[in-house]
């Protein structure tokens, strides 16, 4: 039996259950099967790699951060056969997040909304999770690690949580990305305005090399953007972005418009809206990046990819590498290879052939 048959047959009993109580069982679960080789079902794509912020990625199909928050199931992730996986947000300290219920599905709109509001055990246990990784502890791809503040750092000194947590992950991480466009975090998206971004950005610059001539390696950065901008933000954000040389940017995170959702059981939920609803916006952000960055600064493309061709349309938007979070929950592990397949570089086809 293929993998997409069987998630056909598990995908309404996990719909049957409350979205948060069906991520905490399938999670340990998808844990345990990469464990006892369970997941070796699982048609994996083909090598293609592609090298973007100076790493060599196995193919250009992640997973987007925010469904492994702590880092603890990172060798189940693996077996999925993605180019690479990101993992968080994490926090300086713990913090419980918002209260439940706070994620819910839409699914006549192939949707999820969320307020989780980074929810973690704090970054020491984070770099704990990493550490007793197979996956990191035999080098076996790319992993990026998703940082952030906590809900009751003011904001004026929210650098001091990013420039934390930067110091704390960096010896583990392929890439470090900086999200500050979570809507769930009070005023967090502040942060992407002109001013704040430039302190923010500079603090987090000064760090990125203290800590490659302490560790004597060079771990690129990635700032993580809202799809909620005009084209005059997203300048302003790619103006930064090269001022800095920050090393690539993450185009997008979920939306806190509602007209695609207008009238839905939950359609009016506080959160993040992810899903197919944010497939334009965050494609809209992207060529408006491309337009700004050229050549100089890869992006990553995420949101409302739900086929082969959406994971195309990132890319011919302007994104080198694309990550899935949403369209997984409801296509299930078949869109990793799906996806793979559609982007695949025209030299490995033609190898596959042969």
């Amino acid at each position: 039996m293929s993998d997409k048959f069987l998630y056909a047959l598990a995908r309404p009993l996990l719909f049957s259950l409350e979205p948060e109580t069906a991520h905490h069982l399938t999670l340990p679960a998808l844990r345990c099967a990469a464990r006892y080789s369970l997941t070796d079902i699982i048609a994996k794509p083909a090598r293609d790699p592609r090298t973007v912020m100076g790493i060599e990625f196995p193919n250009p199909v992640g997973m987007a951060a925010g469904l492994d928050k702590d880092g603890a199931y990172i060798d189940g992730l693996a077996a999925l056969g993605f180019g690479f996986i990101e993992v968080g947000t994490v926090t300086p300290r713990a913090q419980p997040g918002n209260p439940l219920p706070r994620m819910f599905r839409l699914p006549a709109a192939g949707a999820v909304i969320n307020r989780m509001g980074f929810n973690n055990g704090g970054v020491d246990a984070f770099v704990a999770n990493v550490q007793a990784s197979r996956f990191y502890q035999e080098k076996q791809g790319v992993l990026g690690l998703n940082i952030g503040k906590n809900a009751d750092t003011p904001i004026e000194r929210a650098a001091e949580d990013y420039v934390h947590c930067l110091e704390k992950v960096y010896p583990y991480a392929s890439y470090v990305t900086v999200n500050i466009s979570s809507p769930n975090t009070k005023n967090l998206r502040q942060l992407q305005g002109a001013s704040e971004l430039d302190a923010l950005l500079s603090q987090l610059k000064s760090a990125q090399r203290r800590l490659a001539d302490r560790h004597g390696r060079y771990v690129p950065v990635a700032l993580k953007i809202a799809p909620d901008m005009d084209q005059e933000q997203v300048k302003n954000v790619a103006d930064a972005l090269l001022r800095h040389k920050i090393d690539g940017v993450i185009g997008t995170n979920t939306t806190i418009t509602r007209d695609a959702v207008k009238g839905m059981p939950h359609g009016e939920e506080a959160g993040g809206l992810s899903g197919k609803p944010v497939f334009d916006l965050s494609n809209r952000v992207i060529r408006g990046l491309k337009a700004e960055l050229g050549d100089a600064l890869p992006i990553i493309g995420v949101g409302g990819i739900f086929s082969g061709a959406d994971a195309r349309a990132k890319v011919d938007a302007g994104a080198s590498l694309v990550q899935l979070y949403t369209g997984l929950i409801y296509q299930g592990p078949a869109l990793v290879r799906e996806c793979a397949e559609a982007l695949r570089a025209p030299a490995a086809t033609a190898a596959a052939r042969h």
